[in-house]
C-alpha cells in the first residue's frame, strides 16, 4: 500500500436502494437487515417527489399512479423512516443514512442523501430550488447531498444534464447501478429498461470533457430490499473510520470508486495523491496501482482523458498448479426451473488451512417498479463464519429469469491452504468432500436431484498470484488543459470496478 492510503480503509456500501417502507417490495427493516449481511454503509431511499411529472400522457397512467403512491407513503411514514434509519446506525459496525430520491425529467433523477438519521422530503419543482432548500436545510446543521443517478438517459428523459449540474451537491454521480453502466457509450452492462438506451453526451466521460470535476459510486437502485445485490451496483470508500463523518468525509473528498459487485480492492494514486485529488500542475506523473480482487483479473486500464494510455494483462490459470498459501474459491448456489423457490443450507469447513475471509454474494429478486407484492418473503439469508476454520449459509434461489440473467447465489471464500487441504460439510442434504487440488485444476459442479434439479457450483480456484497485482506507470503531459486519469478494472467473471479519477492542472503560462 502506498502512503497515500496508509491510515484509511475500504469499506463497502450503496447509497441508493429501494424498499417499500410497507407496501410493494419489502420494508425498510428488511432493507438494513439484508445490507448488514454484506455492507459496511447504506442508504434507503423511498421514491419522494417529481415536479415535472408528465401527467398529460395517458399512457403513462400507471407508472405515475405507482410513483404518487410511493410518494403518499413516504410523506406518511417519514418520522417513522428516520427512526428505522437511527436504530440501524452502529458506528464501528454499520453506518445508516437517511435519504430519498427526487425525480426529474429535464434535470435527471437525484438520491437526497442527509449526513444523520434526519432530513426533509424536498418537494421542489426545479433544481435551483432544490439546491435553495438544500442550502437552508444546511444552515440548520442538516447537510446534504443530490448525488445524480442512472446518469446516461438521454437528457429530458430521467438522465443527467451536465449544461445544470452542480458538483457542489453532487461530488459523485452514479456510474453503474441495476439501470446498467454510463461510464462511456460503448461501456459494458448497457442500458435495458423500459427508460430507453444511454445516450452518449449523458455519459461520465462526456461530462469530464465538459470539465466537471466530480468523481462516481455505484448503486444498486435494486426494489426487493436488498441493499448491495450482488450484479446490480456497488460502492466503495477509503475512510479513516466507519462512522458517518468518516464515509462522509471521504464521498465529499472523492476518495470512492463504483463496483458492479465483487468485492474488489482498488488503490489508486498519482505523485502520492489519492483518487479524487484535484493536484497542481506536474509534468512526471507516477502512477501506481494496487488490486485485490474476487476472481482472475483480465486487465486493469489506466485512463487519461477519455483514452486507455496503459493496460497490465492478467495471467492465466496453470492446468498443474499445486495449492499452496492464499487462494479463493466461489461457491454459487441456484438454477432448476425458473419461478422455482429452492431454499438453501450449507455447511462447509476447511480441512487442512485457514478460513480467511468469507465474501458474501446475494441478491434479491428482480423487481422494479412493482404494481402488486408477488414475493412471500424479502429477509431470506443467514451467514456464519465460525473462528478460522468454518462457514455455514443459508439463503433462497428461484431459478434463473432469463438464459442471460442470473438469480444464483453465492459466497467467495478467502483460503490459505496446501496441497492436501479439504472442503467438507453439506449442501442442503447432498455430502460435500472436495479436495482443493481438484478445483485448482478444473471447476466442479453437482445437484440435488437430477436433471433440471437445483445446482451447485465450485468455481475454478484462483491463485493469489492471478486475483492480485501491483504496477506503476509513468505519464507525461504538456500541461496545455486539465488532464484527468482514472483506473478501470475487469475482472474474467464479468465484473467490474471503477476509480474516481485525479485531476492534473494545466501548466499556468
Amino acid at each position: 500500500m502506498t502512503t497515500a492510503y496508509e491510515d484509511q480503509k475500504i469499506f463497502y456500501g450503496d447509497i441508493h436502494n429501494h424498499c417499500s417502507i410497507g407496501y410493494g417490495h419489502g420494508s425498510i427493516e428488511d432493507a438494513y437487515q439484508n445490507g448488514k449481511l454484506q455492507l459496511d454503509f447504506a442508504c434507503v431511499t423511498p421514491h419522494a417527489h417529481w415536479g415535472d411529472m408528465p401527467e398529460d400522457e395517458k399512457r403513462l397512467e400507471n407508472v405515475l399512479a405507482y410513483h404518487k403512491r410511493g410518494f403518499e407513503i413516504a410523506n406518511k411514514k417519514w418520522l417513522y423512516v428516520q427512526d428505522v434509519v437511527e436504530s440501524n446506525y452502529e458506528p464501528g459496525s454499520f453506518v445508516s443514512f437517511l435519504g430519498s430520491e427526487w425525480h426529474s425529467m429535464r434535470h435527471g433523477d437525484r438520491n437526497i442523501v442527509f449526513n444523520g438519521s434526519k432530513g426533509e422530503i424536498i418537494t421542489a419543482d426545479s433544481l435551483d430550488d432544490l439546491h435553495n432548500e438544500l442550502r437552508n436545510l444546511a444552515k440548520q446543521g442538516i447537510r446534504s447531498f443530490a448525488f445524480a443517478h442512472h446518469i446516461g438517459y438521454k437528457t429530458g428523459y430521467r438522465g443527467i444534464n451536465w449544461n445544470t449540474f452542480d458538483a457542489n451537491f453532487s461530488p459523485l454521480v452514479e456510474i453503474m447501478s441495476m439501470h446498467g453502466a454510463s461510464e462511456s457509450d460503448d461501456a459494458s452492462y448497457p442500458y435495458l429498461h423500459t427508460m430507453g438506451p444511454r445516450d452518449g453526451s449523458s455519459t461520465y466521460h462526456h461530462g469530464l470533457s465538459q470539465g466537471h470535476i466530480v468523481g462516481v459510486f455505484g448503486s444498486t437502485d435494486h426494489h426487493s430490499a436488498h441493499p448491495g445485490s450482488y450484479g446490480h451496483g456497488r460502492m466503495a470508500v477509503w475512510s479513516k473510520a466507519l462512522t458517518r463523518s468518516g464515509i462522509w468525509d471521504a464521498i465529499q473528498n472523492r476518495r470512492t470508486y463504483a463496483l458492479t459487485g465483487d468485492r474488489i480492492a482498488l488503490e489508486f494514486s498519482l505523485n502520492d495523491s489519492q483518487m479524487g485529488s484535484v493536484i497542481p500542475y506536474v509534468d512526471k506523473r507516477e502512477i501506481n496501482v494496487k488490486i485485490n480482487g474476487g476472481d482472475l483479473i483480465d486487465y486493469v486500464e489506466i485512463i487519461h482523458n477519455q483514452k486507455a494510455v496503459y493496460c497490465w494483462k492478467g495471467g492465466e490459470p496453470d492446468n498443474h498448479v499445486v495449492p499452496e498459501g492464499n487462494m479463493k474459491v466461489y461457491l454459487e448456489v441456484g438454477w432448476a426451473n425458473k419461478n422455482e423457490i429452492v431454499e438453501w443450507d450449507v455447511e462447509l469447513e476447511l480441512i487442512g488451512g485457514e478460513l480467511l475471509s468469507v465474501e458474501p454474494r446475494f441478491r434479491g429478486p428482480e423487481v422494479v417498479a412493482p404494481t402488486s407484492n408477488t414475493i412471500e418473503k424479502y429477509v431470506f439469508s443467514t451467514l456464519k463464519k465460525q473462528e478460522n476454520s468454518s462457514v455455514s449459509f443459508s439463503t433462497q434461489t428461484w431459478g434463473n429469469p432469463t438464459t442471460t440473467t442470473a438469480s444464483t447465489q453465492g459466497v467467495c471464500l478467502e483460503l490459505d491452504v496446501n496441497h492436501e487441504s479439504q472442503l467438507k460439510g453439506k449442501i442442503n442434504d447432498t455430502p460435500i468432500d472436495l479436495k482443493i487440488f481438484e478445483i485448482a485444476q478444473i471447476s466442479k459442479v453437482g445437484y440435488l436431484g437430477g436433471f433440471l434439479s437445483p445446482a451447485y457450483k465450485f468455481h475454478r480456484a484462483v491463485p493469489e498470484n492471478l486475483y492480485t497485482t501491483s504496477f506503476s506507470f509513468n505519464h507525461h503531459s504538456e500541461g496545455l488543459q486539465m488532464d484527468y486519469y482514472m483506473v478501470r478494472v475487469k475482472q474474467k467473471n464479468g465484473q467490474w470496478a471503477w476509480s474516481s479519477p485525479i485531476w492534473v492542472k494545466p501548466e499556468k503560462h
